[in-house]
């Protein structure tokens, strides 16, 4: 829970800590799982390298374990959970290709097939992460010839 309140609270440093700490505790178990993920979110917000291999371990972990029994738990962690914590992590490294793979993922493993969104909160945060990235896609164009006015903050059309 340390690691979960300093990431929260944006004592990403702390996080980190608290997090290597525990897993140094919690060997082999969901926690581990789920504290590899806090670790590997404070780490994307603190800009630091090597998330994919971090992610990577903590994948390898839970691929090891049972299916939890009441995956609905907030603290236990699944597969489905898992990837919505990597696209999480993408996202905020600026990873936007890996993040909209798992975006994706996360939204067809979280829609039932009549529709049903089992996880609405996960699936809404995904859905985010695909506009945005769509949204920085289109405007990354070269055709885009749109610029910033930097004194209303608007977008208006260059003349030149």
């Amino acid at each position: 829970m340390t690691a979960w309140f300093a990431l929260t609270q944006g004592r990403f440093r702390q996080a980190v800590e608290a997090a290597q700490r525990g897993r140094a505790v919690a060997q082999s178990s969901r926690v581990h799982v789920q504290l590899i993920a806090q670790e590997a979110k404070a780490k994307a917000r603190l800009g630091e390298a090597g998330l994919t291999t971090l992610l990577a371990s903590g994948k390898e972990m839970l691929d090891r374990l049972p299916y939890p029994d009441r995956p609905e738990n907030h603290f236990k962690v699944d597969p489905a959970k898992w990837d919505y914590y990597a696209m999480d992590v993408h996202r905020i490294a600026g990873d936007d290709e890996l993040a909209t793979q798992y975006a994706t993922t996360v939204i067809r493993d979280n829609t039932s097939p009549d529709g049903t969104e089992l996880s609405p909160m996960r699936v809404s945060e995904c859905r985010i992460t695909l506009a945005s990235w769509r949204r920085k896609a289109t405007w990354n164009r070269p055709w885009n010839s749109a610029k910033p006015d930097s004194k209303h903050g608007r977008q208006s059309k260059s003349t030149s």
